[in-house]
Formats: C-alpha cells, sequence, structure tokens
C-alpha cells in the first residue's frame, strides 16, 4: 500500500489504474478512441467511498494526454490539485488568528465548539477583528496551529512548563538503572489462608535491558525497596545513576541517604509523567502477558511458587532471548558493551548504608537515646557526648549504629535498653573521661581569686565591710 493515503493521492492512483494500460500497451494508429470507449464502458470503483461508477470516454482521453506528457511522474500529474488557498486560512484574519491562539493559551481544556461560540460573541463585538469564519474553518486553523483540546490534569504541575517527549538510552551498561513496584494481577495464597496481590519489585539496565532482579513481596516500601535493589547489586554490581518515581518507597530517608553514601546518583521523574520511566513499563507487558499466563493452570499459587518460577523466567528466557528493538539478547549487550560498573560492595556494608541517619540528645542520667519510641544504651565511653548521630531503618529496631558526627565513621553499635538484664545490679566502674593529666594539681587559693585580692589591698583602703560583734569577741579572747 502507498503510504500517502490522502484523497488527493488516491485519485491519482485511481486515475492511473484507468489509463495505466493505454501507456504499457499503446493501441495501434487509428485504435485509441476505440480502447478509450471499452474503458468508458466498464464500471469502476469510487477512490473514496467504493461505490460504483463510470468514467466518460472524454474523461479518459485527457487523462490519458495529461499522463503521456508528464511521464516522469505520471500519477503525480493525474493527483488532484491542491487549492491555491490550502493552509493559508484566508478566511480568519490576522488579528482573530492572534486573538485564537491567545484564548486557547487562556483556555487549553475548552472544546472546538466552546471557543467558536466564544469567539463568535467578540467578532459580534469588535469589528476589527474581520468576519466570523465557519466552525469546520476554525477547526482546520486550530488543528493547523497545533492548538488542540488539551486534557486537564487532576493534579497539575506548577511551575513546569510543557516539554518534548524522546526516547533515550545511556550510552553504556550500568550508567544508569531503573526499578519500580508492579502490582501482580495474580493472587497469592498465605499460610493464613487470605489471597492477596502482590508487588513486583524490578530493576532494569537501561543500555541492556537486562532484568537485574526481579522479585515479588506482599507490599510496597522502603524496606522491600531496599532488600530488592541490594540483591541486584550484589548480582550484579553498582550503577552510576538510578531512575525511579517518586513513590513514598523510592524517596525515603533510608532510601536517599543510602544511595549516596554507596556513590550512586538518584533520579526521579516529574510527577505525572511516567513516560520518563517508559522502559519500566513496557516491560510490564512482558510480566503480565507472557510469564503470568503461563502459571494461570496452578490453582494454589504461593508467594514461593511465584519467585521461583519468575527467577527460571527472567534468566532463562527474558535475559537470553532476543530483544526487539535491540536485535540482541539483553545479555550479550550486558557482557560486550562499554560498561561502568563498579564491584558491589559486601554484604554488611550494603546493609548498613541504607539507613537514615539522626541526632539526638543523651540522656545524662542513664546515658541512654530513643529512636521511633525505643531506648538504647550508648556505652559508657560516650557519656560526654551530650548529642549523638545515629543510623537507624525503620524495619529494623534491633540495633542502631553510632557514627562520628563529623566524619560519617562507624563507633559502635546500640542496642535496645534491656531493664529487666540491668536489675542484676552488676555494674563497670566507670573511669574518666579524659587521660590523667601528668601535672600535680596545684592546692590553695584559685589564681584569679589571689590576684584580685592583691590589686584591692594596692589600691590602701580597708576592706568594705564591718566586723561582726561575734569575730570581734573572737578577738578580744585570743
Amino acid at each position: 500500500m502507498n503510504g500517502d493515503d490522502s484523497t488527493r493521492a488516491r485519485w491519482g492512483r485511481f486515475r492511473f489504474s484507468v489509463i495505466g494500460g493505454l501507456l504499457a500497451s499503446p493501441p495501434e494508429h487509428g485504435d485509441l478512441q476505440g480502447a478509450i470507449a471499452a474503458l468508458a464502458a466498464r464500471t469502476w470503483r469510487h477512490p473514496t467511498h467504493g461505490q460504483v461508477m463510470r468514467v466518460s470516454a472524454k474523461t479518459i482521453e485527457r487523462w490519458y494526454y495529461v499522463a503521456r506528457s508528464n511521464s516522469s511522474d505520471p500519477v503525480g500529474a493525474l493527483s488532484r490539485r491542491t487549492h491555491s488557498q490550502a493552509g493559508k486560512h484566508p478566511s480568519v484574519s490576522l488579528a482573530l488568528a492572534q486573538l485564537v491562539v491567545a484564548r486557547h493559551r487562556e483556555h487549553p481544556g475548552w472544546s472546538y465548539q466552546l471557543h467558536y461560540d466564544n469567539l463568535k460573541v467578540l467578532v459580534e463585538q469588535d469589528a476589527s477583528l474581520g468576519a466570523m469564519p465557519s466552525y469546520p474553518s476554525l477547526c482546520r486553523f486550530m488543528k493547523a496551529r497545533g492548538l488542540r483540546r488539551r486534557k486537564k490534569r487532576r493534579h497539575p504541575d506548577v511551575g513546569v512548563e510543557p516539554r518534548e517527549v524522546r526516547s533515550y538510552e545511556a550510552s553504556h551498561v550500568f550508567g544508569l538503572w531503573h526499578f519500580d513496584f508492579h502490582e501482580g494481577s495474580r493472587r497469592v495464597l498465605l499460610p493464613t489462608g487470605d489471597w492477596v496481590k502482590p508487588q513486583l519489585f524490578g530493576c532494569l539496565d537501561d543500555r541492556s535491558r537486562l532484568a537485574c532482579h526481579l522479585q515479588w513481596y506482599l507490599t510496597e516500601s522502603a524496606e522491600t525497596a531496599v532488600h530488592g535493589l541490594s540483591q541486584a547489586i550484589r548480582k550484579r554490581g553498582l550503577p552510576r545513576k538510578l531512575l525511579t518515581d517518586n513513590g513514598g518507597a523510592e524517596t525515603a530517608a533510608e532510601m536517599e541517604e543510602g544511595l549516596e553514601r554507596i556513590g550512586i546518583t538518584h533520579q526521579t521523574t516529574l510527577p505525572r509523567h511516567p513516560e520518563q520511566n517508559g522502559k519500566q513499563e513496557s516491560f510490564w507487558g512482558q510480566i503480565e502477558g507472557r510469564l503470568l499466563p503461563m502459571l494461570e493452570g496452578h490453582q494454589e499459587l504461593t508467594l514461593k511458587v511465584l519467585n521461583d518460577a519468575t527467577q527460571a523466567w527472567v534468566e532463562l528466557e527474558y535475559n537470553r532471548k532476543r530483544h526487539r528493538e535491540l536485535g540482541v539478547p539483553p545479555l550479550d549487550v550486558f557482557t560486550t558493551a562499554p560498561s561502568v560498573r563498579r564491584p558491589a560492595p559486601e554484604m554488611g556494608r550494603l546493609k548498613r548504608a541504607f539507613r537514615a541517619q539522626v541526632s539526638r540528645k543523651q540522656r545524662r542520667s542513664d546515658g541512654t537515646v530513643t529512636v521511633d519510641g525505643v531506648r538504647y544504651e550508648v556505652p559508657s565511653a560516650y557519656r560526654a557526648l551530650t548529642r549523638v548521630h545515629l543510623r537507624h531503618a525503620r524495619w529494623d529496631r534491633a540495633i542502631v549504629e553510632l557514627v562520628d558526627g563529623r566524619t560519617g565513621r562507624h563507633l559502635a553499635d546500640l542496642y535496645p535498653l534491656d531493664k529487666r538484664g540491668n536489675a542484676d545490679g552488676r555494674r563497670r566502674t566507670v573511669g574518666p573521661v579524659a587521660p590523667d593529666s601528668p601535672i600535680e594539681p596545684r592546692g590553695g587559693m584559685a589564681p584569679l581569686l589571689s590576684k584580685l585580692m592583691a590589686d584591692y589591698a594596692a589600691t590602701g583602703m580597708p576592706p568594705a565591710y564591718v566586723v561582726g560583734p561575734q569575730y570581734l569577741d573572737h578577738e578580744e579572747d585570743e
């Protein structure tokens, strides 16, 4: 089929099909009129609405000579001519055109009919705008200028200018990762007998489209996001940049600070613009269209079975199957394309990284601090600190990390206060906070007071007080 399916092009192809035989097999001298009459006797299909029609001999003859005189492009010569005023919109005056653009800028959600009705009133009130064009003419003008109706956003982006949408791709493997959560269409059976829809954590490499890690969870939270991302990092390595949406799990303090500590730049999509994370959104189609349908016959689907099936599918099929856009499997691109990979840190360091840092005032009475309603004991060696800097994860209250507020260096692990354990009465001796000074302490009066007394005596004035009666009696006894 020809790419140009306009009415003009359809007529050109139809007319050429009528006289094409005369050009391909020219009739003998004197037989042209008979050949044209034979074509005029036939019935043809109308090029636009498809109904049966006939073409007169004179019309066919004219088409024939037009095609002969334009042998380089006979179809173009036979196509309908473009109107001289096409695209110019002469019925819309310059003043009215400016007004239409301004009105659309003020009311982008109005329909064409509403714009037409309001412009009609303005034209009646202001003769300088010229004559009012017809409704179809106004619609053609607005469409040609790109003044289309825009749907109102439920939550408009205040102060954000509209931007063009363009596809993109990172130049290096590990240059950019995406991760997001997706609610599955299949429910899983819990040991409690409840049926719930699980959440799938998915992490993709932008350059290779490799699925770095997939795992189903019962909920979407900062804890599950950190758990899934940590596994992706341990399995593949450290990326340079991460793109997520603005969900609570993705923007939690533990996630933000953890990514900063391991050197990953975190970027988020604009609010209500999921197309920025389009590769991730497109990947969910494979989950719903290929993975989950293969589990339809499994009635008692549990979270473990779902995760086992997902791991087998993603590692042995998706990552190794030819990608339609790349032309090769994602695993091939992942292993051969230029990479900016960094080795993954050991699991203990990775776990400590994804914690939120807070500052608390230490209780001087018993050396404890409170975080999220839980009291933790500070080692006696740090009892001199008025404020302590702590790192903790809201989902793990069993331990809190004490760090140096200036350098972030790990100092000690704090554990919840055990009042019953402290009731045994055993206590260690508290040593001095600072080491003993080698200089012997000086006795007697303080230096400042001795100086003040000497300065006062040097003035020659007697002490400015009257000796009390008891003191006089004591002097007489002496």
